[in-house]
């Protein structure tokens, strides 16, 4: 396979803290890095770069690694355009939304929700992530959560199993059977297609003890635990996460002290969700209380059309800067190698040897600007295991 020499660049963020300046960003300035096929091989000064097959001028703009975004819901039909809107206008945010897109979802043909899959994953890379994570949820029978994780699994190796979304409004005078049926023939059915198991452990949803039995369940068939965790109320989730070294508990924004200690003494990254604050005028999950008290933080978008109907990796990092207290560096190694870390994945979330090739080029010299110029779009291209793909 052909090498590639990228060169020119103003500043290059590694995610490596042993080169360039460092720090957990390993920023280069001057840079240039070789891609051999769907690896980097090499970073460094550009004066010092190795001589490759072909040569791409990045002219002096930044490059950082491709984003991760490490929770989303995108197999759904419909929107809830109607919702948001009466939300805008004074509405509190309620679970119970969920049970219109349940209703779109299974009129929906196969090909309907394939095609809004990809729709959203090619909207999302032309904004610069390169590894997507995708759940169920919407579906809430055997037959609905399966295809929805076939679906996922066409497009994407990070498939979440989410059948305890919410109980079934079929279930709804008999939340037990349901459970069970979540932790039965529902969880046959979906192992195979999904890596994840995820549970929406909230007053509404599901309360500990249900949570517990639907993750150890999903353990016992081989799938890897991540909790839906406090985001609407202070809970049982992230402790449970963290007992059940679960790879990440998502949302974070109601926490106790104990629940913040779990966190900094455990294995689970806390994954923030700062579009659906934005998106529910809610409270804004305090990240500065977490990376100070050494939590591995990780940023996402929660793409899904009720609490947070963004694909925009670099607008989630604006937010977090501005209203969560994350200086810019945070933001953007939270939304790389956090995301990686809430996947457990080495291989992405940095731009270092070995790692593979995904990486944004900015129209700006520095990674910064992702949030000193919000809403503005930076990503002017994105390559994909070495092959440009946006």
């Amino acid at each position: 396979m052909a090498t590639t020499l990228i060169t020119d660049i103003a500043t290059l963020v590694t995610n490596d803290p042993a080169q360039g300046d460092g720090s957990s960003l390993g920023l280069l300035t001057d840079a240039a890095l070789v891609l051999d096929g769907d690896r980097v091989v090499w970073t460094g000064p550009a004066a010092k770069a190795p001589a490759a097959d072909q040569r791409v001028d990045a002219g002096g703009r930044a490059v950082i690694p491709g984003f991760v975004d490490s929770h989303s819901h995108l197999v759904f039909a419909g929107d809830r355009t109607a919702e948001f809107n009466a939300r805008m206008s004074g509405q509190p945010y309620k679970a119970g939304g969920i049970r219109t897109t349940v209703a779109a979802t299974r009129a929906a043909t196969d090909a309907e929700l394939s095609a809004n899959v990809a729709r959203f994953m090619r909207e999302a890379l032309r904004q610069g992530t390169t590894t997507f994570e995708t759940k169920s949820g919407y579906g809430l029978t055997v037959e609905d959560e399966a295809r929805a994780l076939r679906i996922a699994a066409e497009h994407t190796d990070e498939v979440t199993y989410l059948g305890a979304h919410i109980v079934s409004p079929d279930y709804a005078d008999d939340p037990a059977a349901y459970v069970e049926l979540v932790t039965g023939g529902m969880l046959d059915a979906c192992a195979p297609y999904a890596r994840w198991v995820d549970v929406f452990c909230e007053k509404g949803a599901f309360d500990g003890d249900q949570a517990r039995a639907i993750l150890t369940a999903g353990k016992a068939k081989g799938l890897l635990p991540r909790v839906h965790a406090n985001q609407l109320s202070y809970g049982p989730g992230v402790q449970l996460a963290v007992e059940l070294d679960a790879a990440s508990a998502d949302h974070c924004t109601h926490l106790t002290d104990a629940d913040v200690d779990a966190l900094a003494s455990g294995n689970t990254v806390a994954t923030l969700l700062p579009g659906a604050e934005f998106s529910t005028r809610a409270a804004w999950p305090d990240a500065r209380r977490l990376l100070d008290a050494g939590v591995t933080v990780a940023l996402s978008t929660d793409c899904n059309p009720g609490s947070s109907f963004t694909s925009s990796v670099p607008f989630c990092v604006a937010l977090a800067v501005r209203d969560m207290r994350m200086t810019p560096d945070e933001a953007l190694w939270s939304a790389t190698a956090g995301g990686a870390a809430a996947l457990r994945r080495t291989d992405v979330g940095r731009l270092s040897p070995g790692a593979r090739a995904d990486l944004v080029l900015l129209d700006a010299p520095s990674h910064v600007h992702l949030a000193y110029r919000p809403g503005v779009p930076l990503v002017s291209e994105v390559w994909r295991a070495g092959a440009r793909v946006a």
